[in-house]
């Protein structure tokens, strides 16, 4: 799955890979939590392009009677994506990428959890596959959200967690938000586990299970005497 992340890269590091046009200021944001507004990359709506825009995370599916359901949908399993109501327009019409460049997860030991942090090998920037709708409510507002894809853990996951966010490569980016994919099945194949070998893992601070944390050393190594 996905509950937390990190985006701390600045600005001219995101515009660069996703190929977009950021006019807004970008704070290092150390543990994104779902209900949160996020960054996302996505196919222009008004015309050719890409474009960069604010999401909720917790995906509202346009036909919701209510804005509850989102507090569900952070996540979408990409084995079934194709099957369920509230994502199969959404991952026909409405794909995006959501950028990061940590994720946590947390190891169940016992009765407790030990949070974790991964990352790239180089601490490089990276994008999620993400879906997003856009739903009105009764007064008329639009609110637009998004959910991220998960599939089965890597090696590296896979003791602490068994599933993992889709992390897209960057040659697949295009693909993905094309308007006229391929084919679903194509779209599909690229829903698979990262390559472990390409990521690290270490244990973080249990501080960042409260979304109000935020800082640096969130992301810090923990040694085996702070454990």
């Amino acid at each position: 799955m996905c509950g937390r992340f990190t985006v701390r890269k600045p600005k001219e590091v995101i515009a660069k890979q996703f190929g977009v046009e950021i006019n807004e200021e970008l704070s290092p944001r150390f543990n994104i939590a779902p209900t949160q507004q996020v960054a996302a990359v996505r196919a222009a709506q008004g015309g050719g392009g890409k474009e960069f825009v604010s999401l909720k995370w917790g995906l509202i599916p346009s036909w919701a009677k209510d804005a509850s359901i989102g507090a569900k949908l952070n996540n979408a399993r990409s084995e079934t994506v194709t099957e369920k109501p509230s994502f199969r327009e959404a991952f026909k019409r409405r794909r995006a990428i959501i950028p990061a460049d940590g994720i946590y997860e947390w190891q169940r030991t016992g009765g407790a959890k030990r949070p974790y942090f991964f990352q790239m090998r180089d601490g490089s920037l990276f994008g999620f596959a993400g879906l997003w709708d856009r739903w009105r409510d009764e007064d008329g507002e639009v609110v637009e959200t998004c959910s991220i894809l998960t599939t089965e853990a890597n090696d590296l996951f896979r003791p602490v967690h068994e599933r993992m966010p889709v992390v897209l490569h960057p040659e697949s980016y295009d693909e993905w938000l094309a308007d006229d994919p391929r084919g679903i099945e194509v779209l599909k194949e690229l829903l698979c586990p990262y390559p472990s070998s390409e990521m690290i893992a270490y244990p973080v601070s249990p501080k960042v299970n409260s979304p109000q944390n935020q800082g640096e050393e969130l992301i810090e190594r923990l040694t085996t005497n702070s454990l």
